[in-house]
């Protein structure tokens, strides 16, 4: 979708009940554009996964475009046996144009307790977004959480790829049963490759499509 614009506020509240499926994902991209004002956009989602209930949350990329500036939260609240598969995409400015500013923030807590706590920033700004320490000159960026309740036996840390056709990390958090994969690479083609291999690592996992 073309939207957010600047000022708008937009929000979803996706609950997955117990003992349920749900896959949910998006027609085409989502491009944050440049509004009628200066305020930042805001887009706020809120993820709640039941008991035994799975929900996989594969939306299309959200491209930054120059002049943009959208604030992104993710609020994910888990059941001990819930499984979550959740995929966020950034592509930083469209084809020969800088980014405009985005800031995602990703919250999630399991049966209560905290898991994962993330805040990124790019674009002005925003300090040394571009450089050595955060994307290395590349445009495209994302990360996969997995929560699966049945992996006994996490998959050691792995890195994937090479800095000039992008990376990939994989490793579990403190509890086990959660891994997060961040990658970083030139072209959403190549993001979503490293991020479905990063996948393929892990017991028990497909791929998303």
């Amino acid at each position: 979708m073309s939207a957010p614009l600047g000022g708008d506020r937009l929000a979803l509240d996706v609950t997955a009940e117990a003992r349920t499926r749900l896959e949910v994902t998006t027609a085409a991209a989502t491009i944050a554009l440049r509004g009628p004002t200066r305020d930042p956009a805001t887009y706020d989602v809120r993820l709640t996964v039941g008991e035994d209930a799975s929900l996989n949350w594969l939306p299309q990329p959200l491209i930054s475009a120059a002049g943009s500036t959208l604030h992104q939260t993710y609020r994910v609240e888990l059941a001990g046996t819930s499984r979550l598969l959740l995929r966020e995409e950034q592509l930083l400015g469209r084809s020969a144009e800088p980014p405009g500013h985005l800031s995602t923030r990703l919250t999630v807590r399991r049966n209560g307790r905290p898991v994962l706590d993330q805040h990124t920033a790019y674009g002005a700004p925003a300090p040394a977004w571009d450089g050595p320490a955060v994307l290395g000159g590349h445009r495209a960026t994302g990360q996969l959480l997995l929560v699966e309740p049945g992996l006994d036996a996490p998959p050691a840390p792995v890195l994937l790829g090479d800095p000039a056709r992008g990376q990939c990390v994989l490793a579990p958090l403190a509890d086990s049963q959660v891994l997060l994969a961040t990658a970083v690479a030139p072209t959403l083609a190549r993001l979503r490759h490293l991020l479905d291999a990063a996948l393929a690592h892990v017991p028990r996992a497909e791929a998303p499509s």
